[in-house]
């Protein structure tokens, strides 16, 4: 499997602990399937954290594309990301 530096590592974890980004855009991204995401997280967090995320993504909708409805188009929600408030 091929090496990413520590801050790669973390935008993976960060990509496969959200539930909307599906594990085909980690692959598009980085080049990893599914079982090597799975892989990189059992390998960099918590047993009991890694425990807790494979049983909140395993067949969840927004994880897959091939089980996403054809309606979902992006990968994460419309306000999720705002624009930085003027002070």
């Amino acid at each position: 499997m091929k090496q990413f530096n520590t801050h790669e590592t973390s935008r993976i974890i960060e990509m496969a602990w959200e539930d909307r980004t599906p594990f085909e855009a980690i692959e598009g991204l980085f080049g990893l399937s599914e079982p090597e995401v799975i892989e990189i997280m059992r390998a960099n967090i918590k047993r009991k954290t890694f425990n807790n995320w494979r049983e909140r993504v395993s067949g969840r909708k927004t994880k897959h594309l091939r089980l996403r409805s054809p309606d979902v188009s992006r990968g994460y929600c419309a306000t999720q990301y705002k624009p930085a408030r003027k002070r």
